[in-house]
């Protein structure tokens, strides 16, 4: 092994990038992924310091109360117009919402975790109205919320390998990497 203090995997470096990513993000979202041994061993590195992080953050907050304006649906869920000064203007309501507002250092592990994950959209699984049903998964939010509180009490070692045997084709020894 060479001295350079992680593996090239045969790729470029934004191919290399781009791979790692996508498979960091995968695994935090469906909690395992298959891939070969090597790459899950670059991974496994990656998406443990996200955990880390994460666990370190998880409770850094405060709750904050404020007004949003929300605009006001009829019962087929159009918004409601009002004609004013000749002109059709959406009417809106204020809504008193609490939200958790990030103290510093969390807010920074979030811009962290958002430099490196990929955004990632959930699609409904008939594939009917994909575009208007698809919603975008806040993978900050996920960590924070439900892999955190998982491993609160353990100090690393958040994923496992189990092996599989090697690939047919090319013989690669393939693994599922999976959150314990």
């Amino acid at each position: 092994m060479t001295g350079s203090g992680y593996r090239k995997l045969g790729k470029t470096a934004p191919q290399r990038k781009a791979l790692l990513r996508n498979q960091v993000t995968n695994l935090l979202y469906h909690g395992k992924i298959t891939t070969t041994d090597t790459r899950a061993k670059e991974v496994k590195r990656i998406a443990e310091k996200m955990i880390t992080l994460a666990i370190k953050e998880k409770d850094n907050f405060e709750e904050v109360e404020v007004t949003a304006k929300v605009a006001k649906k009829d019962a087929n869920g159009n918004r409601v117009k009002e004609t004013v000064n000749g002109k059709k203007v959406t009417v809106y309501t204020e809504v008193k919402k609490t939200i958790k507002k990030d103290n510093i250092s969390r807010l920074n592990a979030r811009r962290k975790m958002l430099s490196y994950l990929y955004p990632v959209t959930e699609v409904p699984k008939d594939g009917r109205k994909a575009r208007t049903l698809s919603k975008e998964v806040d993978m900050c939010a996920k960590l924070f919320d439900e892999v955190a509180p998982k491993y609160v009490d353990r100090k690393g070692g958040y994923t496992r390998t189990i092996k599989l045997g090697a690939r047919k084709g090319d013989a690669a020894e393939m693994v599922i990497l999976e959150l314990v």
